[in-house]
């Protein structure tokens, strides 16, 4: 089954207005970002969810880092697994810097992901990725906060629903701003620019 790529309409003007702040920022000393500048929204602000070890997260555990976070859910049959596979050649691509660059997965579908599978679906991409599980009751909140769309598309069976969901992944920078918003498949290179422009203190 082919899932759905779902942008909601406030990211596609999120996009159309990432276009016009570039073309407005010709000859300024504005990082030339290759996602879509944010800098300064008042979403997007943080968490507190449980890990996929059960410990309780907040974005200033990752404080100094790069911090990507996307959100989905382990039966995502290609948006979900090509969007962490980016962010794990990202840190590739950041050689020794890699270490700086945090991937955080986020589950819209807490009833089917598990503690158990999400810490087997984190080790597919790499050691230190964090994948975070609101609960039934978080879930609703943490995705208004980051303005995430999220529909559970029912299956032929109780347990084969598919979840529509936002493709994107926001960026924060080491010191806990959300800078960047992410179209989906933008590439890793792309990603690990970004990256390297934020650790420099942009």
């Amino acid at each position: 089954m082919v899932q759905r790529r779902v942008f909601s309409r406030w990211a596609l003007a999120l996009g159309m207005a990432g276009t016009v702040v570039g073309l407005a920022g010709c000859g300024n000393d504005k990082p030339a970002f290759r996602g879509v500048d944010i800098t300064g929204a008042d979403y997007a602000q943080g968490w507190t969810l449980s890990d996929q070890d059960g410990q309780s997260r907040t974005l200033k555990d990752f404080a100094g880092k790069v911090v990507v976070v996307f959100f989905g859910y382990t039966q995502c049959p290609d948006v979900c697994p090509t969007a962490l596979q980016e962010m794990a050649q990202a840190k590739q691509l950041l050689g020794a810097d890699g270490t700086q660059l945090q991937s955080i997965f986020i589950t819209v579908d807490p009833a089917r992901d598990t503690p158990e599978l999400l810490k087997a679906y984190m080790a597919n991409f790499g050691p230190d990725f964090v994948a975070l599980r609101p609960t039934p009751e978080q879930l609703p909140q943490v995705t208004k906060d980051f303005k995430i769309y999220y529909k559970k598309v029912e299956g032929k069976t109780p347990t084969s629903y598919t979840m529509d969901h936002s493709a994107g992944s926001f960026t924060f920078d080491p010191q806990g701003r959300v800078r960047l918003y992410n179209r989906h498949a933008s590439g890793a290179a792309a990603l690990a620019e970004d990256a390297k422009i934020l650790l420099k203190g942009q």
